[in-house]
C-alpha cells in the first residue's frame, strides 16, 4: 500500500514516520519524503483512523486526495532540491519539477497557485532564502560561494532576492545577534 504524507522535510521526518507505522504494526518497505509504501495491501478504517492520529500527534498528516499529493510532491522537490543539495541544479527548476512529478509545469504552477495562494516560484524563493539564512548562520562560506551554491547568478541577485523577502541585506542577518529562521516546513 502506498501511504502519502504532508509535513515530511528532511531525514528526521522519515525516521519519525518509518517508527510511526512500525508502532501501528505496519511493515514499511520504503519510507521517502511524502511517501511511504508498506506491505499490507489495504488498511481497514480503524487501522487508518489510528495510524492518522498517530501522524497528526507528530505533526504529519496523511493525504489521500491527489490534487493535494500533487502540491505535496512539489513541495518536497523543491525542499530536496534546495535543503539536501550541495551543488546548483543544472536545469531550470520547472524542468526538475516537472520531471520528477511527470506532469506538464504549467498545470502544477496552476494548482500549486490555487491550492497554496503562492506561486511555485514564490515557495522556491522562501526555501533559498531559509537556506541562505541557514548558510550565513554558519559563517563558513562567502556570500560569493553561498551564491554559487545555491545557483543565483551573482551576489548582487542573491542580495537583492534576501533583501527583497526579509527586508535586510545578507551582511545585515548575519550581523544580527539572534538570526530569525522559519522551520522549513512552516513556510509558505
Amino acid at each position: 500500500m502506498h501511504l502519502f504524507i504532508k509535513n515530511m522535510v528532511c531525514d528526521r521526518c522519515i525516521m519519525a514516520v518509518d517508527r510511526v507505522l512500525r508502532t501501528e504494526g505496519l511493515h514499511p518497505v520504503s519510507v521517502r519524503l511524502g511517501e511511504a509504501v508498506v506491505e499490507e495491501a489495504e488498511l481497514d478504517r480503524g487501522a487508518l483512523d489510528r495510524l492518522d492520529a498517530s501522524l497528526r500527534d507528530i505533526g504529519f498528516e496523511r493525504i489521500d486526495d491527489r490534487k493535494t499529493r500533487l502540491v505535496e510532491s512539489i513541495k518536497n522537490t523543491i525542499i530536496r532540491l534546495v535543503h539536501h543539495s550541495d551543488e546548483p541544479p543544472r536545469h531550470k527548476y520547472s524542468e526538475l519539477i516537472a520531471s520528477e512529478v511527470g506532469m506538464d509545469y504549467p498545470y502544477l504552477s496552476k494548482l500549486f497557485s490555487d491550492m497554496e495562494g503562492v506561486t511555485i516560484e514564490q515557495f522556491l524563493l522562501r526555501q533559498k532564502t531559509e537556506k541562505v539564512k541557514e548558510y550565513l548562520g554558519y559563517d563558513e562560506l562567502t556570500l560569493s560561494e553561498i551564491a554559487d551554491r545555491m545557483g543565483y547568478s551573482s551576489v548582487a541577485h542573491l542580495s537583492g532576492q534576501f533583501r527583497k523577502l526579509t527586508g535586510m541585506t545578507p551582511s545585515q542577518f548575519k550581523g544580527l545577534a539572534r538570526k530569525d529562521r522559519a522551520p522549513i516546513d512552516r513556510l509558505d
